[in-house]
């Protein structure tokens, strides 16, 4: 059984896809789909290069920039409801290890945020199928921000809701973009996963293998 220590005034910041839940073959069919619909093919390859990116940015790359706004949108809204489709059809369970420490961070005092650049309405729909409804004090989603990681603004804000300063706060993320973005707002990292790279305060594979005193360690040495 995963163990936290008591946090005083801590907070971990979660992002959601690729952290918390491996969603990326849903994100891989609904995009797929979504392109497919407007006659426009899209490769693996871009995708994979796109992930964990606000939709704005990945269309306006795909699109190019003759694209209009009018379709820009209409691809977004109807991926992300192909992806909520799939969600609801095949469920989807959390990451190794991941349920274990939103529970135990929860029962030790820690304030927690999922943090993700997905759209907000996605980010209910993964909270409630996660089964964390309870556990997590407060959502941010893309519209929720001007700016996607890397820029900070989406883990500064879930500080802010959280009512906890950035240096108390762990980020916990899977990709460069968001690592960058919690150093830039002045919080500890925590890398999961091979996309993480060695920028993070601390590398795993897997969250089912952090030491159970990590979050602590970071928060004290802030």
């Amino acid at each position: 059984m995963v163990r936290s220590e008591p946090s005083g005034a801590g907070a971990v910041l979660w992002d959601l896809d690729g952290t918390l839940a491996d969603s990326k073959d849903y994100h891989w069919r609904a995009w797929k789909a979504a392109m497919g619909a407007e006659g426009l093919t899209v490769t693996e390859a871009q995708f994979l290069a796109s992930f964990g990116q606000r939709n704005d940015t990945i269309l306006g790359e795909w699109l190019g920039p003759g694209a209009l706004p009018e379709q820009a949108r209409r691809v977004g809204d109807s991926k992300e409801a192909f992806y909520r489709e799939l969600v609801g059809k095949e469920g989807i369970g959390p990451l190794p290890g991941a349920a274990e420490w939103v529970q135990s961070l929860h029962d030790d005092g820690w304030r927690q945020a999922i943090a993700s650049s997905a759209p907000r309405l996605n980010v209910e729909v993964m909270h409630q199928a996660l089964g964390f409804s309870g556990l997590i004090d407060t959502l941010v989603g893309a519209e929720d921000v001007k700016r996607g990681k890397p820029d900070p603004e989406v883990f500064l804000k879930a500080a802010r809701e959280l009512g906890v300063p950035p240096e108390r706060c762990v980020v916990v993320e899977d990709a460069e973009a968001g690592i960058e973005a919690a150093r830039k707002g002045g919080m500890r990292c925590v890398g999961v996963g091979g996309g993480a790279g060695s920028d993070a305060d601390v590398v795993t594979d897997s969250l089912d293998q952090l030491p159970q005193d990590t979050f602590l360690r970071l928060i004290g040495r802030a």
